[in-house]
């Protein structure tokens, strides 16, 4: 009789496949069996590439004579402390009544790796069918509809092949740059550091550009010099109620374009500010003119959803917990179903999904934090309109779409510790804010005339909730209304603005152009610039997503999205092996991340030798340029000649060096910092 072979990555989610499939088969050693099926799994990766001494004994001592190293086909091996997994996947993948095998490792680049790389060196029948199981979650729903659709393995060789290309690239720029730049500085390096043991330089296509960012901004706020500067604000009388107008040198002021302003609200000198407040107290009382009322509406839309980096860098900011540790987590989260796939770069919906969300909606009513807004959104019909909003875009999403409740799973809620259990209610609020609408404020700016010079006063109140209402967190101790606007994000300028008394704004709401207000005082306000601020553990993922830009704005962030460093599935791990090889410091309690003195030497020996590895841009192009293989644009014989040719190139130039003396005075620099 034949039967089915269902192979995942992980036992966990063998047991998952077996539940949704109904098997209660024989458990055997490394698989269950029944009688038309078989459910296996793997332990992760079960199959590596060989390192250089596999191909020549020679090759095992380090010598620039065999540099670059650039094999013409490559070599693979099972690594030896699961070569008993192997080995019994193997039997049971080239099992006789096995004749069809479905493909359930995870549904992205490195799980379609995981199961080629056994599928290579198992020797597996080509004539056997081999389908693709693709899920988002791991609900018995999503399962059976996987199993149920899906296609022909085939159907992702483009895949494949960018992740064999992605492993040999890594392979190919860490051997042979880690080789040649520890033959050529190593012993320099030791020295200078006088550690006694020689130790090898460690790079890579995607850790050295994220070295460089944090060098270079540690650098940057080295450099950074305060200047302060001097602003001049008027207390501004409207009927018993002050408020604030700042100066500001705009055309028409005696101070326009002025050598003296630091910028067009400030003085370099405090001089200049006090000849300002001489100049337009000279009539007493001092009397302000309304020359300008705007009042408008303005509105905020919910953010998008979570993708792994937007999560981690909100966690990072609430729980001070690093973004290997929010992986591990909201792995967790989807391994017990309450959550949808979570290495994902999109932060939008599919219209597939978008068309059945009532059913994720519904399973949260029985959750305490979603139970109110579950029932609101299932009541009034707003999730009906979601396909035609920004949150749902096809176009957006490569593998899978953003980070979501599933509406299941949620007895598992008990088993998780605190942490855990307060990422899911920020995913879920995340989620459910999007079927509401935007948050409006009121916004009034005036601009005030005292003489001949401009006074500007802004002010915000929120009018209509909308969105917010649903994003303000259970653990949130602060104020809600004080913190609503900022539960997306780092709490920054809009708190001020919604602190105005009712009572002021709507005596400004009256005012009227021409009004005349007594000034009370003219003060001066000393402030000073602030120099870049370091990277956290989630601005710095941020910042990888975004090729090495930390950009926060929504909008602009889809428009280059896909021009990251690293994947979603792998920017945690590199920021790990950053602090576990010690060019990094990670402080666990505020998540701040900062150089070490080898990881500033380290960044200067590639700086002087390889410096494009340093290149944010340039390492975001090769991630690109695997999207491009994976999407079938270019083909992987191009890419890995491009490839070989930027790493010949990079080694033979590394070869021809001579820079080590000049290299100990730029050392010293940054030694200074490190006494």
């Amino acid at each position: 009789m034949s039967k089915r072979l269902f192979i995942s990555e992980k036992p966990s989610v063998a047991n998952e496949f077996a539940k949704a499939l109904k098997i209660n088969g024989r458990k055997n050693d490394g698989y269950i069996e029944a009688e038309d099926t078989i459910i296996t799994w793997c332990v992760g990766h079960l199959v590596t590439m060989s390192y250089p001494e596999a191909y020549d004994t020679k090759l095992k001592k380090w010598s620039i004579e065999t540099l670059p190293f650039l094999p013409k086909e490559f070599l693979y091996e099972v690594i030896p402390n699961v070569s008993k997994q192997f080995n019994i996947v193997k039997g049971l993948l080239n099992r006789k009544d096995v004749t069809a095998i479905y493909v359930c490792t995870d549904s992205g680049r490195e799980g379609e790796y995981i199961y080629r790389l056994v599928d290579q060196l198992a020797q597996v029948d080509k004539n056997k069918e081999k389908r693709r199981v693709w899920i988002d979650s791991q609900t018995e729903e999503e399962i059976l509809r996987g199993i149920k659709e899906a296609k022909p393995l085939s159907a992702y060789d483009n895949l494949a092949g960018s992740a064999y290309l992605r492993a040999q690239e890594d392979y190919l720029m860490g051997i042979n740059f880690s080789r040649i730049l520890t033959l050529k500085y190593g012993q320099t390096v030791t020295n200078y550091l006088n550690t006694g043991k020689w130790s090898a330089i460690s790079v890579g296509r995607v850790m050295t550009c994220v070295l460089g960012m944090v060098v270079r901004r540690e650098r940057e706020i080295r450099a950074f010099v305060k200047t302060p500067f001097y602003r001049v604000l008027a207390s501004i009388d409207a009927s018993g109620k002050e408020f604030e107008g700042e100066w500001r040198a705009v055309e028409g002021s005696k101070y326009f374009n002025s050598h003296l302003l630091y910028k067009e609200n400030g003085f370099k000198e405090k001089k200049s500010a006090e000849i300002l407040i001489d100049e337009i107290s000279v009539n007493q009382p001092i009397q302000a003119v309304i020359e300008q009322i705007e009042k408008k509406k303005e509105k905020k839309n919910p953010p998008l959803l979570y993708n792994l980096a937007e999560l981690q860098n909100e966690c990072s900011r609430i729980f001070k917990i690093s973004p290997d540790d929010t992986l591990k987590r909201v792995q967790e989260l989807y391994e017990k179903k309450l959550v949808t796939y979570p290495r994902t770069d999109a932060r939008v919906l599919s219209t597939a999904v978008a068309k059945e969300i009532h059913k994720n909606i519904g399973g949260l009513k029985n959750y305490q934090y979603g139970q109110e807004y579950a029932n609101e959104i299932l009541s009034n019909g707003s999730y009906k309109n979601i396909s035609s909003t920004r949150y749902v875009n096809d176009k957006q999403i490569t593998d899978h779409y953003a980070i979501i409740p599933t509406g299941q799973g949620l007895s598992a809620l008990n088993s998780l510790n605190s942490t855990s259990v307060k990422i899911y209610e920020i995913i879920v609020r995340r989620f459910l804010s999007i079927f509401y609408p935007p948050a409006e404020y009121q916004k009034i700016s005036l601009i005030s005339k005292i003489e001949k010079e401009s006074f500007f006063s802004n002010f915000k109140v929120l009018i209509n909730q909308g969105y917010l209402k649903v994003v303000t967190n259970s653990f949130d101790k602060r104020n809600k209304d004080a913190v609503s606007e900022n539960d997306e994000n780092s709490g920054g300028e809009e708190s001020e603005d919604m602190k105005f008394d009712t009572s002021l704004i709507d005596i400004i709401k009256n005012l009227k152009k021409g009004m005349s207000l007594p000034v009370n005082n003219l003060a001066i306000k000393e402030g000073e610039t602030s120099p870049p601020k370091r990277y956290n553990s989630g601005s710095l993922i941020l910042a990888m997503e975004n090729a090495g830009q930390l950009i926060e704005d929504d909008e602009l962030r889809a428009q280059i999205k896909g021009s990251g460093i690293g994947t979603s599935a792998t920017r945690a791990e590199i920021l790990n092996k950053l602090v576990k090889i010690t060019y990094l410091n990670l402080n666990k309690k505020t998540q701040i991340i900062t150089p070490t003195q080898l990881g500033e030497v380290i960044f200067d020996v590639v700086n002087a030798s390889i410096r494009s590895l340093l290149n944010p841009e340039l390492t975001a192009s090769w991630e690109k340029g695997l999207t491009y293989v994976a999407d079938g644009e270019i083909s992987m014989k191009e890419y890995s000649e491009k490839l070989e040719g930027f790493v010949s190139r990079m080694t033979n130039g590394v070869k021809n060096l001579n820079n080590q003396n000049q290299l100990l005075k730029i050392f010293n620099e940054a030694a200074l910092f490190y006494k």
